[in-house]
C-alpha cells in the first residue's frame, strides 16, 4: 500500500459539510458517527448533526466537549459505539495518531477580495517584504492575495512548515515552522484570519512584527508589541527562579501527549535539587490544581495554556523552554517558542 493510500485510511478532508462528505460516509457504513466542532459552532451542532445523519443515513451524536484543534479529538473512551469522528473546523495533523477513521472538514471561507484587501495592506503602509500566515480556513486566500499584494510591488512568501503542518502557509498554535522557514526573507508578517490567539504565538514565535488581517470583517490589526511580550514572560521566569516545589502538566490528547518531555523536565528538576510531580488530565483545567502544595508550573500540553490562560490559573505556568531558563540551563535570550514537532 502507497503512502497515499495509507493516508487516505487514516483521514480525509473536506472543504464544507456537503454531499461528498454524506456520501463517504454512506460507503463507509460506519453505525455510529460521533461529530466534534469547535467553540464557536456549538450553537449550530446540533442542527449540523441532524443534517449529516439524514444525509449519510447514519446515527449521528454530538461530542459535549468542544475542540480547539487536530489534537484534542476524544477518544474511543470518549464516544462508545462511535465508528467514525466528524472533526469540523479543523484541518488533520499529519503526525498525530488517529484510533478512528476521521473526517476532517475544514470550514474553507475566503473571505473578502484579494484585490480589496491588499489595497488595504498598502494604504496602510506595510513593509515591502511579507510573509504571509493563515488560518485553515483561510488558506485558499494566500495565493490570491499574495498575488494582488505583489502588484502593490511587494515581494511575498509563504512557507512550508515540517510534518506537524498540512499545508503551506497554516498556522497551528503549538507549530510555526512555515513562517520560521522563511522568516530571514521577509521583513514583516501577515496573518490572515480572526481572533487574536494565532498572531500571538506567531509573534512569540519569529522575531518580525506580526501585522493581523481579518478578512471578515476587512480589519487590519497593527503590530503587537513582540519585546513587551517578551519581557513578560521573562518577568515570570525571573519570579520562579527560586521555586522548589513544581508540577508537570501532562494533557492525554494524542495531539498534545508529551510523557517523555514531562519526564524529561523532571528529571531536569531533580538535577537542580527541585521536587517535581507529573500531574495527567485531558484538558488542563486551572480548578484541578486548586489546593495543591506546588509552586509553579511547565505546561507540555498546548501553549496556549502558558501563553494565552496563564491570569486563570493559581500560579505561575511555564512552557518547557520556559522552565529551562528558569532553572539557568537556558538564556533568557533568544527567547524560545515551544514548538511541537
Amino acid at each position: 500500500m502507497s503512502e497515499a493510500e495509507r493516508t487516505a485510511e487514516r483521514f480525509r478532508t473536506y472543504a464544507t459539510v456537503d454531499a461528498t462528505l454524506a456520501a463517504d460516509l454512506r460507503a463507509a457504513r460506519p453505525k455510529r458517527v460521533a461529530l466534534q466542532v469547535p467553540a464557536g459552532l456549538v450553537r449550530d451542532a446540533h442542527l449540523l448533526a441532524a443534517q449529516l445523519g439524514r444525509d449519510a443515513g447514519t446515527d449521528v451524536v454530538v461530542v459535549a466537549r468542544p475542540c480547539f484543534g487536530a489534537c484534542d479529538f476524544p477518544t474511543p473512551d470518549e464516544v462508545p459505539g462511535a465508528e467514525a469522528l466528524v472533526v469540523l473546523g479543523h484541518a488533520p495533523i499529519p503526525n498525530v495518531p488517529l484510533t478512528l477513521p476521521t473526517y476532517f472538514v475544514e470550514m474553507r471561507h475566503p473571505g473578502g477580495s484579494a484585490k480589496a484587501l491588499a489595497q488595504q495592506v498598502d494604504a496602510a503602509g506595510l513593509p515591502a517584504r511579507l510573509g504571509l500566515v493563515a488560518s485553515v480556513q483561510h488558506l485558499d486566500l494566500v495565493a490570491p492575495l499574495a498575488e494582488a499584494l505583489g502588484a502593490t510591488g511587494r515581494t511575498v512568501r509563504y512557507g512550508l512548515g515540517d510534518r506537524r503542518l498540512a499545508y503551506a502557509a497554516q498556522a497551528l498554535g503549538c507549530n510555526y515552522t512555515g513562517a520560521e522557514a522563511i522568516a530571514g526573507d521577509v521583513d514583516a508578517f501577515l496573518f490572515v484570519g480572526t481572533g487574536r490567539f494565532h498572531p500571538l504565538g506567531l509573534a512569540f514565535a519569529v522575531d518580525r512584527p506580526v501585522y493581523a488581517l481579518d478578512p471578515l470583517q476587512g480589519t487590519l490589526d497593527p503590530p503587537l508589541d513582540r519585546g513587551a511580550l517578551i519581557r513578560k514572560r521573562q518577568l515570570l521566569v525571573a519570579s520562579v527562579r527560586e521555586a522548589r516545589r513544581w508540577g508537570i502538566l501532562v494533557s492525554t490528547f494524542p495531539g498534545q501527549h508529551r510523557a517523555g518531555m514531562a519526564r524529561s523536565m523532571r528529571e531536569r528538576a531533580a538535577a537542580h535539587g527541585r521536587e517535581a510531580e507529573i500531574i495527567l488530565s485531558g484538558r488542563i483545567d486551572p480548578r484541578d490544581l486548586e489546593g495543591r502544595d506546588l509552586e509553579a508550573y511547565v505546561s507540555t500540553a498546548c501553549p496556549r495554556i502558558a501563553l494565552d490562560d496563564a491570569a486563570l490559573y493559581p500560579r505561575p505556568v511555564l512552557t518547557p523552554p520556559e522552565f529551562l531558563m528558569a532553572l539557568g540551563e537556558l538564556p533568557l535570550e533568544p527567547y524560545r517558542f515551544d514548538t511541537y514537532h
